[in-house]
């Protein structure tokens, strides 16, 4: 069964076509059958199944007679009628049955030629089989318009037909997926692209048992640097992925923020396809897999060496995917998409030189970086009320005396589709271009403060945020200092709105989540 790809905005047909058979039509039936319908009696035929055989339309009736009893037929016609629809029909002659009256106005299955906005609602996805497809009478000056049946799978009116016009032809039995953009407009989009938001999901699921906390290998790497007896090679790797962290001055300044952002092994695949290697020295993710080679080295295992080309596809030695495997084995598996990442740390370093667990240590945090990538890959796309959101999210292990506090960071900007259509002058109360909306979350442990977590939208230049403190002792203290982060963000030129900070963590109720419904295959 193939799929229907992108398309223009498709209508729906104009309400005077809601009958495609009317009455005086008749049905050719496939076997002959002398006096099932009496002379001078009428019965009620509803259409069952329909299907398209060349220019031709078969069905499946089921008559129902004066005397109650019912048979089933099957016919053929020139129209096609829609599932479910209600017909009184006669029989003029053996081979025929002549459409008399259609109760389109009475049966809830007739086609529909406009959707009800509240029940489907404009941003939303409606998921359809193409049951029939015809050239409708061409009209000189204008281009050729082709009218469909599409039978709606899933959602609130599943099971209804919809009379579809569109610039070319469906593809019998097609499957298609479209956004509502009005009653009567459709905006085709590909089925592939649902189907790579779910291979994320499965992925994002197996990363994220696998990952763990950074702070556990950074802190085996302290040790392992400070370690006379460690392979000079080893200990080099380990100073030079400390250093390249940055400390809270760092992301104090802008410049230093892009930089730290930059190097948080979020881009790593970005680099190596732009071909940017000389990047990678300072980047996160890449000097955990260039660790994880040497370890994997000094363990006797085969030698890998993270490839330097256009793309990213490291097939990693034995003993490394086998400390993958064991990560994925040690706990239950969470719900994949939410923010923060779950804390989860490994044992540390059992003994100087236990290599196989430094790799276990390593293989995790890359888990955990991966983890974000796909995370935002998850949240990125189009929302049910038509706005294109995007994510970028990851994590910065911070440099805070002799400890490391990773802070993790997400980043959401929301906008609607149009208004990246030059076209389009989408404007503001004040008559000023719209700007999109952004909302940034942050999450860190920072001693003696306790787990904190961040909230903030910045929309048409207007600052909110909320905090929260499962310390209570911190979450008084934060209230107590919101008065001068308000002075500080409006001396920054921000128009500030509310502050709050709260005890405990952030709620986790229902949110705005990418429309995530998918066709069902056997359908």
């Amino acid at each position: 069964m193939t799929e229907i790809n992108s398309l223009p905005p498709q209508a729906a047909s104009a309400p005077s076509s809601a009958r495609p058979a009317t009455s005086g039509e008749v049905l050719r039936l496939a076997d002959a059958r002398e006096g099932m319908v009496p002379p001078g009696t009428t019965a009620q035929a509803e259409v069952l199944s329909l299907r398209q055989v060349g220019q031709a339309f078969q069905m499946m009736l089921r008559l129902t007679l004066a005397n109650g009893l019912q048979t089933q037929v099957q016919a053929s016609a020139n129209q096609p009628l829609p599932l479910g629809s209600l017909l009184t029909v006669s029989q003029p002659q053996s081979s025929q049955l002549a459409v008399m009256l259609q109760s389109a106005a009475s049966n809830p299955q007739a086609a529909l030629t406009r959707l009800d906005t509240r029940e489907t609602p404009v941003g939303s996805l409606l998921q359809g089989k193409v049951l029939t497809t015809q050239a409708l009478p061409a009209v000189a000056g204008q281009a050729a318009i082709y009218r469909s049946l599409v039978s709606l799978l899933g959602g609130a009116q599943a099971g209804a037909t919809l009379t579809l016009d569109s610039p070319r032809p469906l593809p019998l039995g097609s499957l298609l997926s479209a956004q509502v953009m009005g009653d009567q407009s459709l905006r085709f989009v590909p089925l592939s692209g649902r189907q790579e938001q779910l291979a994320v999901a499965q992925q994002l699921l197996t990363q994220q048992g696998r990952q763990a906390d950074l702070s556990g290998v950074l802190g085996s790497l302290q040790s392992l640097a400070d370690d006379p007896d460690a392979g000079a090679q080893l200990r080099s790797s380990a100073e030079r992925l400390l250093n390249s962290l940055p400390d809270v001055r760092q992301l104090s300044d802008s410049k230093g923020l892009a930089q730290a952002l930059a190097n948080s092994g979020g881009f790593l695949e970005a680099k190596l396809t732009g071909g940017q290697t000389a990047a990678l020295a300072t980047d996160l993710k890449a000097n955990l897999l260039r660790l994880m080679a040497q370890v994997s080295q000094a363990s006797g295992a085969p030698a890998f060496t993270p490839p330097t080309g256009a793309a990213l596809a490291p097939l990693l030695p034995g003993s490394t995917r086998a400390a993958l495997g064991m990560l994925g084995n040690a706990s239950p598996r969470p719900q994949p998409g939410g923010f923060p990442l779950p804390s989860r740390l490994l044992q540390s370093l059992e003994a100087e030189g236990d290599l196989e667990q430094l790799l276990r240590l390593a293989a995790g945090a890359v888990s955990r970086l991966q983890s974000h990538q796909l995370s935002s890959l998850q949240q990125t796309g189009l929302t049910e009320d038509g706005t294109l959101q995007s994510t970028w999210q990851t994590e910065i292990p911070l440099r805070h005396g002799q400890e490391f506090v990773p802070l993790q960071i997400k980043l959401q900007r929301e906008e609607r589709e149009d208004a990246a259509d030059p076209q389009t002058d989408r404007r503001t109360a004040n008559g000023e271009p719209g700007d999109p909306a952004w909302r940034i979350e942050l999450a860190f442990d920072l001693h003696p403060l306790g787990p904190l977590q961040v909230q903030a939208q910045l929309n048409q230049g207007r600052l909110s945020g909320q905090l929260w403190a499962e310390q209570p002792a911190t979450a008084r203290l934060l209230d107590s200092q919101l008065g001068a982060l308000r002075e500080r963000l409006l001396g920054c030129g921000l128009e500030v709105g509310d502050l709050h900070c709260h005890p405990g963590t952030p709620p986790q109720g229902p949110r705005t989540r990418l429309e995530q419904r998918w066709v069902d295959e056997n359908a």
